[in-house]
C-alpha cells in the first residue's frame, strides 16, 4: 500500500475521509447527479464544510486545517471513488480558494474564503470562453471601470457550478493595449449581481454539477471586489492552477481504484471455461498494469504535491502529474470496462458511469496535449539553461566542438547529466 509515503496525520485523514463517504454521502445523491434530478450536490458540500474537510490546506482562521498537499490528495482520491462530479465540488473551493488566499484582501477572505471553506456559500470559476477554449489569454469578456465600480460584459463556458454557485471568480481583460498575459484582471462576481444562465449543458459525465454558459451583461461589481493587482489576473491564474492541475489528476486515482476493486472480486467470482476467470492472464494481467499505473500516479501526484507545499515553481511537475493521473485513472476504469465484458457497459455496476466520468479528466483544467506542452517547454528551459550557465552550447557551436566536449564529459559527467 502506498500508506508507507504517508505520515500518521495524513494516514489519518484519509481514513477521515473514507469514513465521510462511506457513511454521511447518501447512495441516491450520487444517482440522482447522474440521472439529472439533483442541479448541484449541496448537501454534500455542507456536509463536508460541517466536517471540516474542505480546503484542508488553508489556514485555520479560515476555515481550513492549516495541513499540506499530501493531506488533501489522499482526500481527493477518496472523494474519486464516487465520480468526478463531486470529486469537481469537494476540489473547487480549493481551486478557487488558493487565488483567494493568495492575492485577495482581508475582506475578501472574511467574505469568500470562510463560508466557502464550512460550506455556507457555493463558489465558481469562469476561465473558458466560446471562442478561445485553451486560448485563456485570448479573452473577450471585459471590465471597465465607472467610479468606484467595475462594468463586466461577456461570457464564459463550461463553468462547474454554473447553477448552483452564490459567485464566480471571472478574469476580465481591464487593458486593451497591454500584450494578452498583462491585460486581464480577476474579479468576485456574485450571482445576484447580475449573472444569467444562458445554458445548461447536456453533459455525457460529471453530471449534476450544474455546467452552464453564464453570461454578464453590464454587471457592476465593487472594485474591492478585485482579486489581486489590478492587470494581473496572469499572477492568480498561475496560483490557481497548481490546485486545478493536482485536483484533477486525484480524484482519476481514486476512479480507477475504485473501477479494479469491482472488477477484481468480479473476476475472482465469474466462471468461463470451467474457472473463475482471474485465472486467465489476460484479465489478471489488467489488474496488474492497473496497479502498476494507479501507484506510479499516486508517486508523481503526492511528488507534485511535496513540491507545491515549498512554494516553489512546480509547473512541470503539476503538468506532468496532471497527465499520468488522468490517463493512468482512464485507463483503469477502461480495463475494468473490459474485464467486466458486457455486464460492465450496463448501469448494473458503476463502471460505466466512472467511464464517462473518467473520460473528462483528460480534457479539462487544461487538455493533456496542453499539458505536454507545457513539461517539454519546461525541460527545454531546464537544460539550455544550464547549458547556458556551463557555456556548453558555445562549446557545441565551436569548429571541433566533439573534442572541447569530450573533455567536458570526461572532466565532470555529473554536470551534464545529473543522476
Amino acid at each position: 500500500m502506498f500508506d508507507v509515503l504517508l505520515s500518521d496525520a495524513e494516514r489519518a485523514i484519509k481514513q477521515e475521509v473514507r469514513n465521510f463517504i462511506r457513511d454521511k454521502v447518501d447512495r441516491e445523491l450520487v444517482i440522482g447527479m447522474d440521472s439529472k434530478e439533483k442541479e448541484y450536490p449541496y448537501e454534500f458540500i455542507k456536509a463536508a464544510g460541517k466536517a471540516n474537510l474542505l480546503g484542508l490546506r488553508f489556514p485555520k482562521e479560515y476555515g481550513g486545517r492549516g495541513l499540506g498537499w499530501t493531506s488533501e490528495l489522499v482526500a481527493l482520491e477518496e472523494v474519486g471513488v464516487l465520480g468526478i462530479a463531486l470529486g469537481c465540488a469537494y476540489s473547487l473551493p480549493s481551486i478557487i480558494g488558493e487565488g483567494i488566499n493568495k492575492h485577495g484582501t482581508e475582506e475578501l477572505k472574511r467574505n469568500y474564503l470562510l463560508p466557502t471553506l464550512k460550506g455556507e456559500k457555493i463558489a465558481g470559476e469562469g476561465l473558458t470562453e466560446p471562442r478561445g477554449g485553451s486560448d485563456f489569454f485570448g479573452t473577450n469578456t471585459t471590465a471597465v471601470k465607472n467610479g468606484d465600480n467595475y462594468v463586466i460584459n461577456g461570457e464564459k463556458r463550461f463553468v462547474a457550478g454554473g447553477v448552483g454557485a452564490d459567485y464566480f471568480l471571472i478574469y476580465a481583460k481591464t487593458d486593451f493595449e497591454a500584450p494578452p498575459h498583462k491585460s486581464l484582471s480577476a474579479f468576485i462576481v456574485e450571482r445576484d449581481s447580475g449573472v444569467k444562465v444562458e445554458e445548461e449543458y447536456e453533459l455525457m459525465g460529471c453530471r449534476g454539477m450544474g455546467a452552464a454558459r453564464i453570461v454578464m451583461r453590464d454587471v457592476e461589481i465593487p472594485e474591492s471586489n478585485l482579486v489581486g493587482d489590478l492587470h494581473d489576473g496572469n499572477a492568480v491564474f498561475n496560483s490557481m492552477m497548481v490546485p486545478e492541475r493536482l485536483t484533477s489528476a486525484a480524484g482519476p486515482i481514486g476512479m480507477g481504484r475504485a473501477a479494479i476493486e469491482i472488477a477484481a472480486r468480479y473476476a475472482d467470482k465469474r466462471e468461463a471455461f470451467g474457472r473463475t476467470i482471474r485465472k486467465f492472464e489476460a484479465i489478471s494481467f489488467k489488474i496488474a498494469d492497473a496497479a502498476i499505473g494507479l501507484d506510479a500516479a499516486r508517486g508523481l501526484v503526492y511528488r507534485a504535491g511535496k513540491v507545491a507545499d515549498t512554494g516553489a515553481w512546480c509547473r512541470k511537475e503539476v503538468s506532468i502529474a496532471k497527465v499520468f493521473g488522468t490517463e493512468a485513472g482512464f485507463k483503469a476504469v477502461h480495463e475494468a470496462m473490459q474485464i467486466m465484458g458486457g455486464i460492465g457497459y450496463t448501469d448494473v455496476y458503476p463502471i460505466e458511469r466512472l467511464y464517462r466520468d473518467a473520460r473528462l479528466a483528460t480534457i479539462w483544467t487544461g487538455s493533456n496535449e496542453v499539458q505536454r506542452l507545457i513539461i517539454q517547454n519546461e525541460v527545454f528551459r531546464e537544460i539550455l539553461a544550464e547549458d547556458k550557465s556551463t557555456k556548453r552550447d558555445v562549446e557545441l557551436d565551436t569548429p571541433g566542438a566533439h573534442k572541447s566536449s569530450e573533455k567536458v564529459y570526461t572532466e565532470d559527467p555529473d554536470k551534464h547529466y545529473p543522476r
